[in-house]
């Protein structure tokens, strides 16, 4: 079915870290793709995407940093911005949640739902941290899972099993802030009923059967069966946007109330910026057939919030259209693991950029190989590196380098016309091969499969390879020579061909092959693909001096060093001393440490091991010792600053009362270094 306009939506990134694989090959890869290949086929599209700035995430990482959330979000945005860019996802606006445009969005969303009727006013408990004096979030909240028993999920889902939860289920729920048992608190907030909706969403459901991935319609159904509860939309933080209501002070939006709405606000602002209708690509329009096509790409941990939340949010509106297709991929794993932001267990897509300049496309065509369309997929570096070596290195940069030097050699870079001795029956059939290649990828690319899509865009360029080693134009240049100018007029069609095919899969490559053929790629369309002739005859291609290789033998060495760069961020110290027995958190809170800063440093007497310091703790000045004499000089110490145990039970060392202990650390030689404070601050500072 042809659609008037098309409307694609990737997942909003949270702004509280970067960007890495696993992202990419889950939401923005394959949005990405289909969004080249619709502009190829001269389809009006508009590709949205932006920085989720409100998720609790966010404020956790701000507490624990000592920072604030919009330090935080204004950091990590023009990260993971710059990152697309370098990389090559081309949005046509990567917007932020945290923009005015839309606050009002998102309140007018919730403004207009109040006022029809739709929420639920409820007062209920929930978890409240004492020690912090506020209700806790879902995310600040952890637990083991009442499904699969895992014990640190979150208070809205699993990351083990991928259960959609409420705080109240989770068995040993502690409080991230305080890491105490959160006790029940009385709060009111408006819930969306859910369950009221439920009639609707399966019927609608019912129409994407057989359309939508299995995976997906599967666990829609499975949520469903269940039955629907209604869903708070609203929460008690201080981050966020503010519910516009006046007796909703203090509230803001649920962040899957808020963070789906982004997609609208980001086409908005595209809106204005282009002087386009941004009603037009998400709101019905009289006539059925004027619809935009709305599609989401997402992991498949959001598949309840995009095919259950939001389009009951959507359809509640009335005039506002719901996805028609959401084909939201599963998990890349990395080296047989899962990856880990907290073990640094990744790999980062802009230190990829940093270590592998020029290279973006090489993962582009990895990714895309082993995409997890349908089941989680594995990342290695050593499969990384084949792929390169023997599939983009040798079967495609080989035929456009040969077809490229050998006319360079044989006709000073001028494509010959195809005269002389022609084997049509050949060309024929190689130009019957591609089409069937292309046509397959066309219909893969249509259906999101885009693994397919990608081995039929390469078996082009097998078969290329096949016809120029098949006419061996190397060898009738002497014996034949007649015979040339048709082999290598025809293979020039090849590569352009392949360079049209490219601007999907990989476009930085393809600019390089139309700089090399030296024609304008960007008028070309994907039905052009079907013409025999896209470089003519008589037309000068690059000659001037060697033709530069479109990729590069990765070596050994590269990948293992990768390698041992994992193996650093996810491995513990081998030589590090065991863990001590566990303590209760109340235990550690026992413990008084201050900043202090040494006074005086001395030998205590008929001591070979002993220095005995005179330290300012901020509290008093007090007397430590320490049995340190063999790593530090007394005199080296004076004047810095180190953290003091102060509540520490005074003891007799060799007739000197010790008043408290001063932390080091040791390493795995048995060598002391000093701990103190990256910068200098107030004598007394706790540390927590």
């Amino acid at each position: 079915m042809e659609y008037p306009r098309y409307t694609i939506t990737s997942a909003l990134p949270y702004a509280n870290g970067p960007l890495h694989i696993g992202h990419l090959a889950g939401a923005y890869l394959p949005g990405d793709l289909y969004v080249r290949y619709l502009r190829m086929r001269g389809r009006e599209v508009v590709y949205v995407c932006g920085s989720d700035e409100h998720g609790a995430a966010i404020t956790l990482r701000a507490k624990k940093e000592g920072s604030s959330p919009r330090t935080i979000v204004d950091y990590y945005h023009a990260l993971i911005k710059d990152t697309f860019e370098r990389f090559g996802i081309e949005f046509d606006i990567y917007h932020r949640t945290s923009a005015k445009l839309h606050h009002e969005t998102s309140q007018e969303f919730f403004t207009a739902l109040n006022d029809a009727g739709e929420f639920v006013l409820k007062e209920s408990e929930q978890y409240y941290d004492e020690e912090y004096d506020q209700f806790l979030a879902d995310r600040y909240i952890k637990g083991t899972c009442p499904v699969c028993s895992y014990e640190s999920a979150y208070g809205d889902q699993c990351e083990n099993c991928g259960s959609s939860l409420s705080p109240t289920e989770l068995i040993k729920p502690l409080s991230t802030l305080s890491g105490k048992t959160p006790v029940l608190r009385s709060t009111k907030h408006w819930y969306l009923p859910l369950d009221k909706y439920q009639p609707w969403l399966q019927e609608w459901l019912e129409t994407k059967k057989g359309s939508w991935k299995n995976h997906v319609y599967g666990q829609c159904s499975s949520w469903l069966k269940d039955g629907l509860l209604p869903r708070s939309m609203t929460r008690d933080l201080d981050w966020g946007v503010d519910v516009p209501l006046p007796d909703a002070e203090g509230k803001k939006l649920y962040v899957w109330l808020d963070a789906p709405i982004g997609y609208i606000s980001a086409t908005k602002q595209w809106a204005e910026d282009n002087g386009k209708d941004w009603e037009k690509y998400w709101k019905k329009q009289e006539n059925e057939a004027d619809n935009s096509r709305l599609i989401h790409f997402i992991g498949k941990d959001n598949i309840v919030f995009h095919c259950i939340i939001f389009p009951s949010i959507l359809n509640a509106r009335g005039e506002y259209l719901v996805p028609d297709n959401v084909p939201a991929n599963e998990f890349l794993n990395l080296e047989g693991d899962k990856m880990s932001t907290s073990r640094n267990y990744a790999v980062w897509l802009h230190e990829y950029l940093d270590e592998f300049p020029g290279q973006e496309d090489v993962l582009r065509y990895v990714l895309c190989s082993i995409m997890p369309e349908n089941k989680d997929a594995d990342f290695s570096w050593k499969d990384f590196q084949a792929r390169n070596n023997n599939e983009l290195l040798a079967i495609f940069g080989n035929l456009v380098n040969r077809v490229v030097v050998l006319t360079q050699k044989y006709y000073n870079g001028i494509v010959p016309a195809p005269e002389g001795e022609v084997n049509q029956t050949a060309i024929d059939e190689l130009h019957a091969t591609m089409l069937s290649h292309i046509a397959k990828c066309e219909e893969n690319l249509e259906n999101f499969r885009f693994r397919d899509a990608l081995a039929e865009f390469m078996n082009v360029a097998r078969a290329g390879n096949k016809y120029l080693t098949e006419e061996e134009p190397w060898k009738k240049w002497k014996a034949n020579p007649e015979a040339v100018p048709a082999v290598m007029f025809t293979a020039t069609q090849i590569v352009a061909k392949l360079a049209i095919l490219s601007k999907i899969f990989l476009p930085h490559t393809a600019q390089k092959i139309f700089d090399l053929l030296q024609i304008d790629g960007e008028a070309l369309t994907w039905d052009q693909l079907s013409d025999k002739v896209h470089v003519p005859a008589g037309h000068q291609i690059f000659n001037e001096g060697k033709a530069k290789h479109l990729f590069s033998r990765i070596e050994d060495a590269v990948v293992e060093a990768q390698l041992e760069k994992l193996a650093t961020a996810q491995k513990p110290n081998p030589n590090a001393k065991p863990s001590k027995p566990e303590i209760e958190f109340d235990d550690f809170q026992k413990m008084d440490i201050r900043v202090g800063t040494i006074l005086e440093a001395s030998p205590v007497p008929k001591s070979d091991k002993l220095l005995q310091f005179k330290v300012d703790t901020g509290v008093d000045i007090r007397t430590v010792v320490s049995g340190v004499s063999e790593h530090f000089a007394p005199e080296d110490l004076v004047g810095t600053q180190v953290q003091v145990l102060i509540n520490l039970k005074p003891r007799k060392i060799r007739g000197v009362v010790s008043q408290g202990m001063i932390l080091y650390a040791e390493d795995t030689n048995g060598k002391l270094h000093r701990v103190s404070p990256a910068i200098e601050i107030e004598n007394g500072s706790e540390v927590n």
